[in-house]
């Protein structure tokens, strides 16, 4: 009889670590997922405000120097080209 309890009780203690990895597992992927989320929406963000930058610099049709990896290229619109 006494063995008995005794499994039960180790088992019990062992299901009790199991669920409780298993609900901290979850829990760590939906963190991270919000994390991610949040995380591309600030980039999303910023490559409009970029783009924003961007047109409203050219608006006034003057060439924009735009630098990218040590390498510069001024930027124009068409449309001031053509007056």
């Amino acid at each position: 009889m006494k063995k008995i309890v005794i499994a039960i009780i180790v088992l019990s203690v062992l299901l009790v670590g199991a669920l409780s990895y298993i609900g901290y597992s979850f829990y760590s992927d939906a963190k991270l997922q919000n994390q991610m989320e949040i995380y591309q929406g600030g980039a999303q963000y910023g490559y409009e405000q970029a783009i924003a930058q961007l047109v409203q610099a050219v608006s006034s049709c003057e060439p924009v120097p735009v630098t990218y990896n040590n390498q510069t290229v001024n930027l124009i619109p068409v449309e001031c080209l053509q007056q």
